[in-house]
């Protein structure tokens, strides 16, 4: 009985029954699929619709007002709730969402009062630079915590992106109005790069600058009809053929070759450092880069293992260290650093350029004079030009030429499997990497004779 006479109290909302409300009466409320809709009455006799709800994010009790009565009819106010209710469920709040679009709209209303600054070619660059190839720091408004987002780049990567675009394309055209730049200007820019003998530099500018506009133009920075100009540079550049890239080496060190430069490296001019790390290239196939960084704390002298962090592809991985590795490894003196080969001058990390810096030194007897050099410890001149990551390729060549599977030659060098083999086989081949190195140190070993 009882349940029937709360049945007959649940009606649902009608105009009629609206215009009736009085001051001081209860809020009347809607049913079934508009359960949340409610009336009220203010002191002033203003009749408003309200939804309240559970704040999907939260739980809290939450109410929005809709409209007024007249002003929005029964049939509008539903139309707005079930709007309402959609977001809901979507796991967003409502008047948490309304509270937002109306900061936002204030802001915007501020922004337009304000006059317009320039947005520059330097705007473009530094957007694209701290938004997406460095790392930065988020602090939580509410706790303050902070969180390092990362960049696209390691840090090596990111420090050379900022130098390459500041010094090439800044310095120039820094203050340039960036909307006003066209694709003349762009190739004239990558052209004089070109004629002073830098084509890799170029083609590493241009790449920057067209990622920096499209990053800009993806965040509405420019009308929506505005072209990208360092891209249509990028294709009046490829009908002129003017090569950016430098040509492809294939440079690989022959037996006697290589036998030449291990009873060289010793006595070479080339510092303490430069010569370890020119060995430890030999015996593991890492960059130099790479092992110009590496630091202590990453050697595992009990497993002979190397934990490789920062690699050009993004992701760590194990190097394994041969037994002639290892013992050099225990040879090397800590110097109270953090880095197993840290500069002089700053206690960082040595730079990698400084290998060829020397090298250049080295190759040349004029040069050298200012060095004190003698005559042994020059660039041979029966030695053939070759470069550090050419004993990165001698490495993989010969691990081919004795045998070893084309699968951890590749694992050797921490190169990425491609297509869906990379998607599916995650097997990293740090056991049979262990043994092909070991067999490759034999081998230098036997050269050395």
């Amino acid at each position: 009985m009882s349940k029937e006479i709360n049945n007959k109290k649940k009606v649902a909302l009608s105009a009629r029954a609206i215009e009736k409300m009085k001051v001081g009466d209860p809020d009347k409320s809607d049913i079934g699929e508009y359960i949340g809709l409610r009336v009220t009455c203010g002191k002033t006799g203003l009749k408003s619709f309200v939804y309240r709800y559970r704040s999907p994010i939260d739980n809290s009790l939450k109410k929005i007002t809709l409209g007024n009565y007249p002003h929005m009819s029964l049939a509008e106010a539903r139309i707005e709730l079930q709007k309402l209710k959609l977001l809901r469920s979507e796991g967003i709040c409502p008047a948490s969402e309304r509270k937002e679009q109306k900061i936002a709209s204030k802001q915007k209303k501020v922004k337009s009062e304000i006059p317009l600054k320039i947005f520059t070619l330097k705007d473009v660059i530094d957007l694209y630079l701290t938004e997406v190839v460095e790392d930065r720091v988020i602090i939580d408004q509410r706790t303050g915590a902070k969180r390092i987002i990362k960049g696209s780049r390691i840090l090596k990567g990111q420090q050379e992106v900022r130098r390459t675009l500041y010094v090439d394309v800044v310095a120039k055209l820094g203050n340039v109005p960036a909307e006003g730049l066209v694709r003349k200007d762009i190739v004239e820019l990558i052209k004089g790069i070109i004629d002073r003998g830098a084509q890799v530099q170029a083609g590493r500018v241009l790449s920057g600058l067209i990622a920096a506009y499209d990053y800009a133009i993806g965040l509405d920075y420019f009308p929506e009809n505005f072209a990208n100009p360092a891209l249509l540079a990028k294709s009046s550049l490829k009908q002129t053929r003017i090569k950016l890239t430098c040509n492809k080496r294939t440079r690989v060190l022959s037996e006697s070759e290589l036998k030449h430069v291990l009873s060289w490296i010793p006595i070479s001019g080339f510092s303490k450092h430069h010569k370890s790390i020119l060995m430890l290239a030999l015996w593991t196939g890492a960059r130099t880069g790479e092992i110009c960084s590496a630091e202590w704390i990453d050697i595992n002298f009990e497993k002979a293992i190397w934990h490789l962090k920062g690699t050009k592809n993004g992701t760590e991985r194990f190097v394994q260290l041969s037994r002639q590795c290892m013992e050099y490894l225990k040879e090397l003196p800590s110097l109270n650093n953090k880095y197993l080969f840290p500069s002089i001058r700053t206690g960082k990390s040595i730079a990698q350029k400084t290998i060829t810096e020397v090298k250049w030194v080295l190759k040349d007897e004029n040069r050298a004079k200012n060095y004190k050099l003698q005559p042994c410890q020059l660039w041979p001149k029966d030695m053939k030009d070759w470069n550090p990551h050419d004993l990165r390729r001698t490495l993989r060549t010969n691990l081919s030429r004795l045998g070893c599977p084309t699968d951890i030659a590749e694992a050797v060098l921490g190169h990425s499997k491609k297509g869906i083999e990379g998607t599916y086989n995650l097997y990293t081949y740090e056991k049979e990497c262990a043994i092909w190195l070991q067999k490759w140190a034999d081998y230098l070993d036997i050269l050395k004779g």
